[in-house]
């Protein structure tokens, strides 16, 4: 399952999103926001966060007006590894090498199109272990060490 989150910035982005999964059999949840009016991003990328580092959802995606704030909110939960990404190869490489559980999207930085190819991408894409795993290991290993 694929938990959406998105702020009032990244709320139609989202809406795009939602729509593209329902059309092709994803199951999602969405964690909101469920408007424009404006909210605060941090709620809804701990939110998304959380359901990944639960386990209630296997993947993320987030959205706000850049991607980097949500994203970088997300990212202070143990375990998480949120991507902010803007071109498909970003989109591979952050599944492939990085093992991304959560994808961050600007609606004022790309269009709905480049958006869900990116989306296609990184939902398809899969980790590709071996070498990427030991950096992956080095990575919560430094989360261990300030997370006590």
């Amino acid at each position: 399952m694929i938990a959406l989150g998105s702020d009032h910035g990244g709320y139609n982005l989202k809406e795009t999103i939602k729509a593209y999964l329902e059309e092709n059999n994803i199951p999602y949840k969405d964690f909101g926001t469920n408007s424009t009016e404006s909210v605060d991003y941090p709620e809804f990328g701990q939110k998304v966060a959380e359901a990944i580092r639960s386990k209630e959802c296997e993947k993320g995606i987030i959205c706000c007006g850049t991607g980097i704030g949500i994203s970088i909110s997300a990212n202070k939960v143990p375990g998480i590894r949120c991507a902010v990404v803007s071109d498909t190869f970003s989109a591979q490489m952050s599944r492939e090498h990085n093992n991304a559980n959560i994808l961050a999207l600007g609606e004022r930085v790309i269009g709905q199109g480049l958006a869900l190819e990116i989306v296609k991408i990184w939902l398809n894409t899969q980790f590709a272990g071996d070498r990427h795993q030991r950096r992956i290991d080095k990575i919560t290993d430094i989360e261990k060490k300030y997370n006590r």
